[in-house]
């Protein structure tokens, strides 16, 4: 029946695994069925011949349909991206200088007053300030943790110049706090996107990892504002994990959710749901949508227009070449 599915989808894996059975498609079967004659046997027995054959059958929707063939019709024709701005090395310190002791108090002070340089110099310094920094994520004001988060990214961008394995590390240990249901989630996605944003060219494999938080109520929209940085650095990361599993939240009733996922599917430029977008350009509804750490009111309807611009765009460059 997997075998079936996965044809029914034209050998996209991704996409049938993210299919939901009896809303995205149907299946039935058929036994006793004889492979020579074509023929079903309700005796199981044809002169003298066991029939032990089943037919499987899977029907997809029209909107899986559409999906995959617009799928295939694109093939390896991706949209021109834009180049990874990676930041350059950073400079080894010297080894002879007096180093820094890091405290709770002091990377709060750096982080608050964003001094980038100086907590990137403190980190080199004290591996403590990694730590320090991700107890900010703990912030009980939303505004004042989405401009740590940003601070984070910036400074661990830029000492994974020299240490990237230690950046990974914290990955991981931030997935395992988000698996974890005793734990706080505060920040946590949120966290984990910035970071990869800040290096898609080294962290990028991780991204995919965010779906498994997509259907929980507190990290849904956490998700996907995550993969939209992501998308504004490298929307072809996002391609190339399975997102068809976020076309139904531009239908969901919360207005974030669905102003999120307009953001992110116009950012990468997803022409396989325009006019879903489009059945938005009538939500008048307000959320807050935050970039480099400062927040912004923008009605749905606005960022479905910008969406449908960004896939225009994309067509005429299509048409262009």
């Amino acid at each position: 029946m997997v075998e079936c599915l996965v044809r029914a989808c034209d050998d996209n894996w991704d996409l049938a695994w993210d299919l939901d059975a009896d809303e995205d498609y149907l299946t039935n079967r058929l036994d006793n069925y004889d492979e020579l004659t074509h023929q079903i046997v309700e005796t199981r027995n044809l002169d003298g011949r066991a029939v032990r054959g089943v037919l499987y059958f899977v029907r997809v929707n029209s909107d899986i349909n559409e999906l995959t063939a617009k799928i295939n019709k694109k093939g390896d024709k991706a949209a021109a991206l834009p180049a990874v701005s990676i930041p350059a090395m950073e400079p080894l310190r010297d080894p002879a200088r007096k180093k820094q002791r890091a405290t709770k108090l002091m990377v709060k002070e750096l982080a608050d007053k964003e001094d980038i340089s100086a907590l990137v110099d403190l980190c080199f310094d004290d591996k403590r300030t990694i730590r320090f920094l991700q107890r900010l994520l703990y912030e009980a004001d939303y505004d004042q943790r989405m401009r740590y988060i940003n601070v984070i990214a910036q400074v661990l961008g830029r000492y994974s110049t020299r240490n990237p394995g230690t950046i990974s590390d914290l990955l991981h240990r931030l997935y395992e706090a988000c698996s974890d249901s005793a734990a706080s989630h505060w920040g946590l996605v949120e966290a984990i996107g910035a970071i990869i944003a800040e290096r898609p060219d080294i962290f990028g494999a991780f991204t995919r990892h965010l779906l498994m938080f997509r259907d929980i109520p507190a990290t849904r929209v956490s998700v996907l504002w995550s993969l939209s940085e992501i998308a504004r650095r490298q929307p072809a990361i996002i391609r190339d994990a399975p997102f068809y599993c976020l076309f139904n939240m531009l239908k969901h009733p919360d207005p974030a959710t669905r102003g999120h996922a307009a953001l992110l599917l116009g950012l990468i430029q997803a022409d396989e749901v325009k006019d879903q977008i489009k059945n938005l350009l009538n939500d008048n509804a307000l959320i807050i949508v935050y970039h480099q750490g400062r927040p912004q009111t923008i009605s749905v309807k606005q960022i479905a227009q910008e969406a449908l611009q960004r896939i225009d765009q994309k067509g005429e460059n299509n048409e262009s070449e």
